[in-house]
Formats: structure tokens, C-alpha cells, sequence
């Protein structure tokens, strides 16, 4: 249900900052990271800085996948979802924008399935699955051991999706550049993901 009351909590806005800092923040990294050749960079990067981010910003889920599958199973209000949404979209774009200006090949930027469909579907939506499940697993542990597992789910990950489609597990590190960048080939592989239900909102990122 929707409660506009929301909207006059300063609780909501400041998680609806901390999604949109944290998936600027991820999504720049690993566009930046995706400048080095071969995967392990991007890999390596998308996991420390999740890591990173569990322990300073609340484990925020910086992963729309992962809030749609809340607003799916009412773990998430309606208006702190759509809020959260539309910052982590908004976030990811920010960075892919200041990434495209700062590096000189666009096209590394973007996501791209490198095997025919659809073997890209299945090797995603597995790599989304492991992630989900250390987010769930860590969801009540402590931040040092929390961020651990999560970035070490996000690398390996990458490194396990990397040589079929690009190695994202979060739409929005796939949306951000292609907005930035026009190029939408193969883009809807980056949203089919499994919408595991969560048990706690408070998991995320990949």
C-alpha cells in the first residue's frame, strides 16, 4: 500500500540517497575497471567495492533486481521501492556518463553477450542466484564478515558470467551505459534474472 507519510521521513530519503551514492559508486568502479583487458579487473573491483559498501553505507541494495523482488513479496513499501528504483537507475547513468567521458573506447562500457542465445540466460541468472543467496545468508551478520561474502559473491560472479555476457549481475551497471551510450544489443539478458524473495531489505548490490 502506498503511504505518502513516507515522503516526510527523513529515514526514507537518506536510504534513498544511499541507493542512488551506492550504485554511482559501484557502477563507476567497474566501468572504470573495465578499461584493463580480460575480466579478472572488473571482477576484482565489483567485488572489493561491494565489500566496501556493505560496511560503510548499511548494505544497501544498489541492485534493482533485487528491489523489484522486494516490492514483489511486500518486504518493500511501494513508494520507497519506485524511490529506490529510480535512484539506482538514476546513479548507474551518473557514472556511466562521467565514465564515457573519461574513457576513450565507448564501447567497452556496454554489456555484451560474446555466445548465442540462450546460453547467456541460464549462466546469469545462476551467477544472480549466488549472489542472492550470500545476501540473504549475510543479511543479519556483522559488516566486516557481511561485506566479505558479498564481495566475494560479486566476483565471483563476474568472473563465472565474464566470458558469456559480460559479467553483470545488476541491470543497472547494464542500463547506465546503455543509455549513455545508445548501444542496447542484447540488453534485455542483463534483466532476466531470478527475483529470489528476500527476507530482509537490506540486501543488495552485484
Amino acid at each position: 500500500a502506498l503511504c505518502p507519510q513516507e515522503l516526510r521521513s527523513g529515514c526514507f530519503w537518506r536510504g534513498v540517497l544511499a541507493e542512488a551514492a551506492a550504485t554511482l559508486i559501484f557502477v563507476g568502479v567497474v566501468l572504470g575497471a573495465s578499461a584493463a583487458p580480460g575480466p579478472l579487473a572488473t571482477a576484482l573491483a565489483g567485488g572489493l567495492v561491494t565489500g566496501v559498501l556493505a560496511c560503510t553505507l548499511g548494505a544497501p541494495q544498489a541492485n534493482p533486481a533485487l528491489t523489484l523482488a522486494l516490492l514483489c513479496t511486500r518486504k518493500l513499501g511501494a513508494l520507497r521501492g519506485a524511490a529506490g528504483l529510480l535512484a539506482q537507475c538514476a546513479g548507474a547513468v551518473l557514472a556511466s556518463a562521467a565514465a564515457r567521458l573519461a574513457l576513450p573506447d565507448d564501447a567497452s562500457l556496454v554489456t555484451r553477450v560474446s555466445v548465442p542465445i540462450p546460453v547467456p540466460v541460464p549462466v546469469p541468472t545462476f551467477a544472480t542466484f549466488q549472489l542472492a543467496l550470500a545476501a540473504f545468508a549475510t543479511a543479519a551478520r556483522a559488516a566486516p564478515q557481511g561485506g566479505l561474502a558479498l564481495g566475494s559473491a560479486v566476483a565471483a560472479g563476474a568472473l563465472a558470467v565474464g566470458p558469456f555476457s559480460g559479467g553483470s549481475m545488476n541491470p543497472a551497471r547494464s542500463l547506465g551505459p546503455a543509455v549513455v551510450t545508445g548501444i542496447w544489443d542484447d540488453h534485455w539478458v542483463s534483466w532476466r534474472h531470478p527475483w529470489v524473495p528476500p527476507r530482509d531489505p537490506n540486501v543488495g548490490m552485484g
